[in-house]
């Protein structure tokens, strides 16, 4: 049973035209601009090996970005409920798509989360609520393809905090002659 729907709306533009259509498979740029209501437009392309711009996302990045974005969430999530105080969190995710002559698709991504947390009892916690993460990410539970992650948790060092004035030396000063 649904308990609810969320609707989303975007629109893509293809700008690409360099004045002649697509009258061959060389003659247009693939750049287009991803535009939705209240946000900034994003500028996109295909990947170089599709004859895109490298300067450009490209929709498999997006993909990628997508997959990464929504564990995140949830991870944070999870860790806030669980009252586990992240501090920092980056994740390195890669994809790996196959190409065959009817097109290609992804078959892999791994999400490579590094994630600091305030305290070293909450480590292991931490580690475990990646899987959960998974199992409620929207946009995981949509693709066919496996997603894996392979987390690195970390605890917060306490900052040493100086005391002297700013732009002054931490080091003892010499005796001067």
């Amino acid at each position: 049973m649904v308990e609810r729907q969320h609707h989303y709306a975007v629109t893509v533009e293809w700008i690409g035209n360099t004045g002649q259509g697509t009258v061959d498979y060389k003659s247009y740029d693939r750049t287009h601009r991803i535009t939705a209501e209240d946000k900034p437009d994003i500028i996109g392309s295909a990947d170089p090996a599709f004859r895109g711009d490298s300067a450009y996302w490209n929709p498999e990045d997006l993909l990628v970005a997508a997959l990464s974005a929504c564990h995140k969430l949830w991870y944070l999530h999870l860790c806030a409920d669980a009252g586990i105080t992240v501090t920092s969190y980056r994740d390195e995710a890669t994809g790996l798509m196959e190409e065959d002559g009817d097109g290609g698709q992804f078959v892999h991504v791994v999400l490579r989360p590094q994630v600091t947390v305030s305290s070293e009892a909450d480590r292991d916690r931490a580690e475990e609520l990646h899987a959960a993460a998974s199992r409620r990410c929207f946009i995981r539970n949509s693709v066919s393809f496996a997603v894996e992650h392979a987390p690195k948790i970390s605890v917060e060092q306490a900052q040493a905090r100086s005391t002297a004035p700013p732009g002054s030396s931490k080091e003892p000063e010499r005796n001067r002659r």
